[in-house]
C-alpha cells in the first residue's frame, strides 16, 4: 500500500498525460508509459492478458501498441500507429471512433447533467424509449436500459420467466450471450461454461440453424410437464464465427414458440443497429420477437448503453405493480449515456447506416471471397451480410498468421471464441473506398507471406 501523497502524485502524472496532446507527450515518457502498461497489465490487471493479446504486444519494448487516439475508420497507437479498423471493437463503432455529430450531442448533455438523481424523473429515457420504438418491428414497445450486453441478456430471461411462467429456456449450441452467470448458462461454448458448471439449470442446447430440433425439445419438455419459457436466438450467431442460418430459420421458429406459447428472445446485440444491412437482422426475415436485446453500437461508439425492448404483452401486471422487480441498475439509462443513443439513433437515420453497411459490406465481401479463390489451400470460406463478415481458414494457426500480418500491415482484425481459424471483419460504417481496397491489398500481402511460409 502506497502513502496518500504518492498515490496522488502518481495520478497527477496520469491526468497530465490525458490532458495532454499525444504529439507533445517526449519520447521518454512515451517509452515509460509502454513500460507501465506491460507491467500494470501483468501485476493489477490480469496476468496472461498480454499473451493472449500476441497480436498487439510481445516480449519486446517495441512490440506493445498503446492505444491512445481514435477517429472515423481508424484506431491510433501512442506512437503514431494507425491502424484501419476491421475489428469495430467487435461491432460498437459502427457510426465510425468518435463520430463527431454524437460527441457535440453528449457534450452538450455533459454540461448541464451526467447522472440522475434516482428519484426525480429522467426525460431523456422516455425520449430514448419512444424513439427506440419507433424503429423496432412490430409492436415492440417497453424498453429496459443496461450498462452491458450480458445485463441485458439476464434481463430478458428474467423477463420471460415472469411473463410465460415457463423455466426452461431453449439456446443452441456455439450461441454467445455473454459472460455473467445467466447468460454464460445458455451461452454454447463449454470453454466459458466448464469453469463454472454447475450452472443455472434447466437449459437445452440444440443445433443452430434447424428449427426442427427446437420443436422437438419443446415438445419433450412439455410432454413430461415442463413448461418452456423462451428459446433465445442471435439472428446471426457472432462469436461463433458469423454463422448465417438457413433463410426462413427465424421464421419457422417463430411459430413454433406461437403454437407452444414460448417466448422468443433474440439477441441482436451485435446484429442489430445496422450493421448486417437493416436496422435489425430480425426485419430482414420479417419476424418479430417477443423480447429483443441490443447494445454494442447502440451508444455510437461514445458510451455504453444496451437494454431490452419487449410486445406489451410480456410486460405482466407483476412488473407494474412492483417496478423494481426485473432489475434497477443503478446507470441504467443514465442521462449521458441516452443522449448518445439518442443521436445515434438519429445519426444512423439520416445517413442511412444500414444501406450504407449492405453496400459496403458486398464489396468488402467480394474482395475476400476472391482472396479465397486466390488462395484455396488457406481460406475454407468466406461468410457473412453487412459489415459482419468472417473468413475461415483451414487451420487456427494459418488464421493467426494471417491475422499477424495484417496487424504488421496495419489492419485490426480479430478471431472468434479465442480463437483464429475464423477471424472477423467488422469495420465501421465510415471506412471510406480506399481504406477497404487498401484492406484487401494488405490481406493479399499477408495471404502470400503465409502461403510462402507454408
Amino acid at each position: 500500500m502506497e502513502s496518500k501523497q504518492q498515490v496522488i502524485a502518481d495520478l497527477d502524472r496520469v491526468i497530465s498525460l490525458i490532458e495532454t496532446d499525444s504529439k507533445d507527450i517526449p519520447e521518454a515518457e512515451k517509452k515509460q508509459m509502454v513500460a507501465d502498461t506491460l507491467d500494470q497489465f501483468n501485476n493489477y490487471v490480469s496476468p496472461g492478458w498480454l499473451k493472449y493479446r500476441k497480436s498487439v504486444s510481445s516480449d519486446s519494448e517495441s512490440g506493445a501498441v498503446l492505444e491512445w487516439e481514435d477517429e472515423g475508420a481508424y484506431c491510433c497507437g501512442l506512437n503514431g500507429e494507425k491502424f484501419i479498423d476491421c475489428l469495430g471493437g467487435f461491432g460498437i463503432f459502427t457510426c465510425g471512433h468518435r463520430n463527431q455529430e454524437i460527441l457535440d450531442v453528449v457534450k452538450a448533455q455533459l454540461d448541464h447533467q451526467a447522472l440522475h438523481s434516482q428519484e426525480l424523473l429522467d426525460p431523456l429515457r422516455g425520449y430514448l424509449a419512444k424513439a427506440l420504438a419507433n424503429i423496432t418491428p412490430g409492436d415492440l414497445q417497453y424498453c429496459f436500459f443496461t450498462n452491458g450486453g450480458a445485463e441485458a441478456v439476464e434481463m430478458a430471461l428474467k423477463l420471460a420467466r415472469i411473463a410465460t411462467g415457463g423455466r426452461w429456456y431453449i439456446s443452441t449450441v456455439g450461441a454467445f450471450h455473454g459472460k455473467s452467470m445467466g447468460a454464460v448458462s445458455i451461452g454454447g461454448k463449454s470453454t466459458y461454461r466448464v469453469p463454472y458448471t454447475p450452472m443455472v439449470q434447466q437449459v437445452q442446447h440444440v443445433e443452430y440453424g434447424v428449427a426442427e430440433d427446437i420443436r422437438k425439445a419443446i415438445r419433450n419438455l412439455d410432454a413430461v410437464g415442463e413448461k418452456v419459457a423462451a428459446v433465445i436466438l442471435e439472428p446471426i450467431q457472432g462469436e461463433a464465427g458469423v454463422i448465417v442460418p438457413p433463410a426462413g430459420y427465424l421464421q419457422e421458429v417463430r411459430e413454433i414458440c406461437d403454437e407452444y406459447g414460448v417466448a422468443l428472445i433474440f439477441d441482436e446485440i451485435q446484429t442489430g443497429m445496422g450493421r448486417t444491412g437493416t436496422m435489425w437482422r430480425c426485419e430482414a426475415e420479417g419476424v418479430t420477437p417477443d423480447i429483443m436485446t441490443y447494445g454494442k453500437a447502440f451508444g455510437g461508439g461514445v458510451l455504453p448503453i444496451t437494454g431490452i425492448i419487449c410486445k406489451p404483452k410480456m410486460w405482466t401486471q407483476q412488473l407494474i405493480d412492483n417496478p423494481w422487480l426485473l432489475g434497477s441498475p443503478t446507470f441504467g439509462g443514465n442521462p449521458l449515456c441516452c443522449a448518445a443513443a439518442i443521436a445515434t439513433i438519429r445519426y444512423m437515420l439520416a445517413n442511412d447506416i444500414p444501406g450504407v453497411c449492405r453496400e459496403k459490406g458486398e464489396f468488402l465481401k467480394a474482395g475476400l471471397e476472391k482472396l479465397a479463390a486466390k488462395y484455396p489451400d488457406i481460406i475454407d470460406e468466406v461468410r457473412g451480410v453487412g459489415l459482419m463478415l468472417a473468413v475461415e481458414f483451414k487451420t487456427c494457426e494459418l488464421g493467426y498468421e494471417t491475422a499477424k500480418g495484417l496487424f504488421a500491415r496495419r489492419v485490426m482484425t480479430a478471431g472468434t471464441l479465442v480463437n483464429a481459424k475464423t477471424i472477423r471483419f467488422e469495420p465501421t460504417a465510415v471506412i471510406s473506398q480506399q481504406d477497404m481496397e487498401d484492406v484487401i491489398s494488405r490481406m493479399d500481402e499477408a495471404l502470400a507471406e503465409v502461403q510462402k511460409a507454408m
